[in-house]
Order: structure tokens, then C-alpha cells, then sequence
């Protein structure tokens, strides 16, 4: 990694968060993990057919389709939780000590 990408913010966890929210995977396509994105994308809608064919006629649309809502959530979770982590490792890493701990214990032990 470079000096100037070492720089440069991550995104931020909060527009991930609405991408994936709006739209499955682009939360994910955003942080730069295509394939992660495309892989819940693809259990979203296996586990949604097979909860719509496993589930009675008289589910509701939610019911019918829980297993696909249940990786969506997932995803969004994922998505921001990444961007979580990311975000925190920049913040401390632009400190200028790079270490919150309190005391007068010597940096490098």
C-alpha cells in the first residue's frame, strides 16, 4: 500500500449503510468487494425460492420470502460493519501518537 493511499478516508460507514439499504450488494461493490456482494446476491435469492416454495399459500409476501430477507439483512449488516472497521483503523491510525491508551507505559514495548 502506498503513502497515498494510506492517506486517503475510507468511505463513509454511513452512505454505505443507505447504499446497501437502497439497493442489495452496493454497499458492498462501494467498499470494493464485488464478490461478497454478488455472493449474499445469490443466497438472497436461493433462500428466497426455497422459503417461497417450502412456505403455506396463505403467508404473507414477507412469509413467503423470509429466507431472502433474512440475507438482506445480513448483507446490510455486513456491508456496514466492514465500513465500521475500516473507518476506526483510519481515525486511529491518523493519530498522531497512533495509540489511545492513557498512562506513561513506553510506546514500544
Amino acid at each position: 500500500m502506498s503513502d497515498e493511499t494510506a492517506s486517503l478516508a475510507p468511505v463513509n460507514p454511513y452512505l454505505v449503510l443507505g447504499a446497501a439499504v437502497v439497493l442489495p450488494a452496493s454497499g458492498h461493490v462501494m467498499l470494493g468487494m464485488p464478490a461478497r456482494g454478488l455472493q449474499f446476491l445469490f443466497f438472497m435469492v436461493i433462500l428466497g425460492w426455497i422459503t417461497m416454495k417450502l412456505a403455506p399459500a396463505d403467508a404473507s409476501f414477507i412469509g413467503r420470502h423470509a429466507g431472502g430477507f433474512l440475507i438482506y439483512a445480513f448483507a446490510i449488516l455486513d456491508a456496514y460493519r466492514i465500513a465500521r472497521i475500516r473507518h476506526a483503523i483510519w481515525v486511529h491510525k491518523a493519530r498522531p501518537d497512533g495509540d489511545s491508551a492513557g498512562g506513561n507505559a513506553p510506546s514500544k514495548m
